[in-house]
This record gives C-alpha cells, structure tokens and sequence, in this order.
C-alpha cells in the first residue's frame, strides 16, 4: 500500500502574492489578451503600422505635401526625387541643408516622350511644418502647414514622383488612404451590424425565422461576389457626385459582405442558447434583446473582434478592384483603386514603374490587417490563458 502524502501546511503550494503566476491569476481578461498579443512580434509590428495609417487618415492635409487637386503640367510622369542632406555637386560646393534636386527634361522628337534627369544645379530647398497651400483640418481649423514640402511652394518637390497629369503621387497617396481605409473599416462596421443582428436573431428564435435568414444568406452565397459588385456598381448614375458614390459603393460592399458573419454568429447562438446563465437571464425577466446582446454577444466578443480586423482587407481589396476597374469611386475622387487606373497600362507603366507604389501600399495594409487579425485570434484563445 502506497504511502499518503503528507497535507499541505497553510499557504504550501499557493505562488507569492506578487509572483508573476500570481498576478497572472488575478488579471481580467482583457489583460491577458494584451499580454498574449504583444508575444505575436509581426502582429505587433502591423498595429503600430495601422496605428501610423490612422494617423495618416486623420491628419492627412496635414501630411501631404500637396492638395490633392494640385497639378504641375511641366512634370507629367517625373520620377521620384531623392532627399538630400547635403550637397557637394552645387555650383557653390559643400552644402548642408535639407533638399532634392530639380530636373531637367528634355523630348523625343520622334516619340514626343519626356524624359527627366535630376539636374544638382536647381536646388530644391526642403523644410518641415512649410507654408504652403491652405486647407481646413478636419474641415473646421484653417491652416496652411504641411508636414513636409519645398520652401516655396512652386518648386518641384515630387518624392514619389509624379502621376500622367502631373499630381504628386505622395500626395495622392496620402489622400487615397482615406478614402480607400475608411470604405474598409466603414463597410466593414455596417456589415457587422447587419451580420450579428441577422445571426443573432436566426439563431436564438430558430424555426420559421432561422429558416428565412439561412435561405437569405445562400441566396446571396450562391452569386459570385465580383459579378454581384459590378452589377450593383453598374446601376448607380453616371452623373453622381464623388461624396454620394463613395456611400453608395460602401453600402453595397457592406450588403454582400455580412453572409459569413451571421451563419458565425447564428452558430454561436444556438450552442448557447441552452446554457445556464441563457436559462437565469430568462427567468429574471430579461428581454430577448436583452438576452441576446447583453448576455449571449460578450460571451464570445473576442472572437468578432478578431474576425473584424480578418475582413477589413477583403472590404479594401473589393474596393480597389471596383475603382480598378471603373466601376467604383472615379475622379476626382482618389483611392488607390483609381490611383492603379494609370498603372493598368503597360505603355505608361513601362516608363514610370513609380505609379505602382498604391498597390505596394494595398499589399502592406492587407498583410498588416490579416497579422493583426491572426494576433488577435491567437490571443483571444480562452484555451492559451
């Protein structure tokens, strides 16, 4: 017979009060996602990334040298400039001083094609927080400092270059992001909503309900989405305004996007449905909405959170397919849909390669949003903590 072990003494066996298990222990839920996260290094890296992207959306008058109607009719496809330092190829030898170099152009006579070179002896000065073309931040401030730009706002200062009609690509760039991030994160909200409502209320009533939403839901699976997007954005007047298209072009992503949601959702429900606290909310008195949004919807929170972050990408890849193709935002609207309309052309692309740096930045936003999200999955693991 096996001897018995010997009891505990008091406080044998129990971590330290300020012991790293201990204060494990004792921390809420949100903590311990946090803690979990910051272990994921790429999707730490991609939230500080997203979190310059907000930045860049909100203060984006701001950070663009340029407004976003500007045009220089003398630079059209310029390449990109390189900010210097300092200079020792000037006229007036070693110089330091933020700068770049102008150009200097000159034409095929044959082909008409203008080609560009960076000519050290036009110097371009460079400065931050400039004078420069007023604008309203956040539509209310009157201001007219920008970030970076030239010390005189009619010399050409084009980092990224310049697009065919002559508009700096980097200030583009900066107002694209607006526009194409907010249509994400906005259709993605609205798609939300109409996905948990839609889930919630199949699930939790089941029957003749259920039975209407599910049908709903395979009706809209069984179109393919692109050919859904063209024909919905087909429809819409030519003669709309940029402000109006840019609603109605996230309201139709937001309609076709709730599907997998729900049936998410409507799963989640009918597990828990029967569980005790469902059954104690009941019996209190508590209504169905109640019941389902207050008790049932946090119980999985971390889950939609994470799902959130996974499908903004999706929203902003249709997006730009959609202005890709003509058939969503147009200008003088920008996104960077309509800023890869130019890149679309092999004879344009071949000589300025620069116009393709939108769709660099849609590859790193997409694979920032999917880290974030996969980080947020990771962590939100009830099974890790």
């Amino acid at each position: 017979m096996s001897p018995q072990p010997a009891p505990l003494e008091e406080g044998e066996g129990i971590p330290p009060e300020n012991s790293a298990e201990a204060v494990r222990t004792r921390a809420p839920q949100r903590k311990l996602v946090w803690w979990a996260f910051k272990k994921h290094k790429l999707a730490l890296v991609s939230a500080w990334l997203l979190a310059g992207m907000l930045v860049v959306i909100a203060l984006c008058e701001f950070m663009a040298p340029f407004d976003d109607r500007h045009r220089d009719s003398e630079y059209t496809t310029a390449p990109p400039q390189v900010l210097k330092l300092w200079d020792t190829d000037g006229p007036e030898g070693f110089r330091w001083g933020l700068h770049v170099d102008g150009y200097t152009s000159e034409q095929d006579p044959r082909s008409l094609r203008i080609t560009y070179e960076a000519n050290p002896e036009d110097r371009v000065e460079v400065g931050f927080f400039v004078k420069g073309e007023a604008y309203e931040l956040f539509g209310l401030i009157p201001m007219d400092r920008h970030l970076i730009g030239p010390k005189d706002v009619d010399d050409p200062m084009y980092l990224f270059g310049t697009t065919t009609d002559g508009q700096d690509l980097l200030s583009q760039l900066v107002y694209a992001t607006r526009v194409s991030a907010s249509v994400g994160i906005i259709g993605v909200l609205l798609a939300f909503m109409l996905g948990i409502v839609l889930g919630a209320v199949s699930g939790y009533f089941g029957g003749w309900i259920d039975n209407a939403v599910q049908r709903l839901i395979e009706l809209i699976m069984a179109v393919p989405s692109i050919p859904l997007w063209l024909g919905l954005a087909a429809a819409l007047p030519t003669q709309m305004g940029p402000v109006g298209r840019y609603f109605i072009i996230t309201t139709i992503l937001a309609l076709v996007a709730w599907t997998g949601l729900a049936r998410e959702v409507r799963g989640r429900f009918l597990a828990l449905r029967s569980e005790e606290f469902v059954t104690s909310a009941r019996l209190d008195g508590s209504s169905h909405g109640r019941v389902m949004f207050r008790h049932m919807l946090p119980s999985f929170s971390s889950h939609i959170i994470a799902a959130l972050s996974l499908s903004i990408p999706g929203m902003i890849l249709a997006e730009t397919a959609l202005s890709w193709l003509g058939m969503g935002l147009r200008p003088p609207a920008v996104s960077w849909g309509v800023q890869l309309q130019d890149a679309s052309k092999w004879s344009v692309l071949s000589g300025a390669p620069w116009l393709l740096i939108p769709g660099l930045c849609v590859v790193l936003v997409v694979l920032a949003f999917n880290f974030v999200g996969d980080g947020l999955r990771d962590a939100a693991d009830p099974y890790k903590h």
